[in-house]
């Protein structure tokens, strides 16, 4: 009866919290405490965070970021931390939670002509790979433009293939909760500077593990250099093509480095996470918010050189959370159409590609503020989990009333779905 009862509290909860619209994104924009942090107690708290053992070498010293973690992309062990769970604006970080949630949705060799109105509303400043209207590209040109040159223009294409702004934004939200990202809410799909807009070093770690799982993200990630469709030539009737070069200024030259994502804006300042692979090992570090824009990469490299002397020294100090999607979703679900594409949105400079970007200034505190919630999207999972635990509650009871102890065991596992769940969008 007290689990029933604790079942029927919990639905009444989520049913309130679907009525009254608390979504996922408003959810995610709260501080969580460190008793609760994803990961474990000691990465919710403020300060380094490492436990080192007999012949540990010492962390790097001189570090700035605000934040920044080291992490074993195989196992999941963080390795060592600082403010890991602190709320701070992604920049084009963010664009690694965009791949992770698109690319598997499009054919890579599909061919799209893009219309005008999918080129409107770029952010003063954005960080742009030069895409043209009324001209074809392949859907792998497109991500090239987007891990390359951090093209927020290549972002709302391929945004609009699949679905529109909001639609995108309203899927990378969901796909952050699965992966128990609870300190990212997503504004834009770009990562460019919006009000509310937030994530952690411990949620963008997250991001590039998962995306690393995608060979596709992989390889896009881990390009140098390639060549770009351009314009057509109104003498030849010949289009040509220009060259791109990846803007992440480690890769090519941290030995072992296969990506992931760097990212620039003015509230944001750099922020950078690197992977990189070694004698089978792969480590993760991302470093939010250092005092310049070089430092992001000094710093990176020198926790990754620490987390390889270091893996088999320290004992973790916490761990990556796993994806539950699998767990959250039913695998016979089928897709949905796409409804009709919209067109609001905007976009994310870096300091390379951009008009006029500005120099590196003190971000706002925005670590424990709420974020702004996006109009329309209300309701989505914490409503559907909402009508799961009225379901389960109900059949407990049910069979509370009739007698039946005998069945209650066979319950544990949907119970400890639910639960898991539940846990998964915690409000905070």
């Amino acid at each position: 009866m007290l689990i029933t009862r604790h079942l029927v509290s919990r639905c009444a909860v989520a049913a309130a919290a679907g009525l009254i619209g608390l979504t996922p994104a408003a959810a995610a924009a709260r501080p969580q405490s460190a008793g609760e942090a994803v990961g474990g107690e000691r990465l919710g708290r403020s300060g380094v965070q490492v436990a080192p053992q007999s012949g540990a070498p010492a962390l790097p010293g001189g570090l700035s970021g605000r934040s920044w973690v080291v992490a074993d992309g195989t196992t999941g062990d963080v390795l060592a931390s600082y403010n890991a769970h602190l709320q701070l604006p992604p920049a084009s970080t963010l664009k690694m939670l965009f791949a992770d949630t698109v690319l598997p949705k499009l054919d890579r060799d599909a061919v799209h002509r893009v219309a005008p109105e999918e080129l409107t509303g770029l952010g003063a400043g954005s960080s742009l790979v030069g895409i043209k209207e009324d001209l074809d590209y392949r859907v792998e040109d497109l991500w090239r433009g987007v891990f390359l040159s951090s093209g927020n223009d290549a972002v709302r294409v391929l945004a609009h293939m699949n679905g529109g702004i909001d639609r995108t934004v309203a899927q990378m939200q969901a796909r952050a909760e699965s992966l128990q990202a609870r300190d990212t809410h997503v504004v834009t799909p770009d990562g460019y500077d919006q009000d509310g807009q937030l994530s952690s070093a411990y949620d963008l770690t997250l991001f590039a593990r998962a995306g690393l799982r995608n060979a596709d993200f992989r390889a896009y990630c881990s390009t140098v250099d390639a060549q770009f469709p351009g314009a057509v030539d109104r003498a030849t009737g010949q289009r040509g093509s220009f060259g791109i070069a990846n803007t992440d200024r480690l890769l090519g030259k941290y030995q072992g480095l296969i990506g992931v994502k760097n990212g620039y804006t003015t509230n944001a300042g750099s922020t950078f996470t690197g992977a990189a692979e070694r004698d089978g090992r792969l480590l993760i570090v991302t470093v939010m918010h250092p005092t310049t824009y070089q430092k992001v990469y000094d710093e990176t490299a020198a926790l990754l050189d620490w987390g390889f002397a270091a893996a088999d020294r320290v004992a973790p100090v916490g761990e990556l959370a796993e994806d539950t999607s699998a767990v959250a979703v039913a695998p016979s679900a089928a897709p949905q159409p796409n409804p009709v594409p919209d067109t609001a949105g905007s976009a994310s400079p870096d300091p390379q590609h951009s008009v006029a970007a500005a120099p590196p200034q003190p971000a706002p505190a925005v670590a424990a503020g709420p974020g702004r919630e996006p109009a329309g999207r209300r309701g989505g999972t914490a409503g559907l989990i909402a009508g799961g635990l009225c379901a389960v509650a109900g059949v407990m009871a049910l069979l509370r009333l009739r007698g039946r102890r005998a069945a209650r065991p066979s319950l544990g596992p949907a119970l400890r779905r639910w639960a898991g769940a539940a846990g998964s969008v915690r409000r905070r």
